[in-house]
């Protein structure tokens, strides 16, 4: 468990480095979970330990939520102040989330369709 959890902090330095250096507006954990993700695939997936750490870590993930309500009642006032901004940015990527993946959904629905037809080809 402590090697795959170094493993994902080691991805999580290198995003936060590869931010820093290259002044990039994206967070670093975003871009270390790509480099992450390019690894994994590369490997043909995640190792049994690995796979394991990060089941422990999801069942655990409401706790990784509360600095975050500590936040939001930290800037109640300013929230109360913006609350137009953050309804209209809440419900903009609500909607443009809902519609890639439905997108996504599709493309991969007929890719699979089109890939069954021809497994069934003589």
């Amino acid at each position: 468990m402590l090697n795959a959890i170094t493993l994902l902090l080691l991805f999580q330095l290198t995003g936060e480095a590869i931010t820093l250096f290259f002044s990039l507006p994206v967070p670093g954990p975003v871009i270390g979970m790509a480099l992450l993700f390019a690894a994994l695939a590369l490997r043909g997936g995640p190792s049994g330990e690995l796979r394991e750490t990060a089941q422990n870590l999801l069942q655990h993930l409401s706790l990784l939520f509360v600095p975050a309500g500590v936040g939001v009642m930290l800037h109640l006032q300013r929230m109360a102040d913006e609350w137009f901004s953050i309804l209209i940015a809440l419900v903009a990527s609500t909607f443009i989330t809902i519609a890639i993946t439905a997108l996504v959904l599709r493309t991969l629905t007929r890719h699979g369709a089109t890939q069954a037809d021809t497994d069934q080809l003589p």
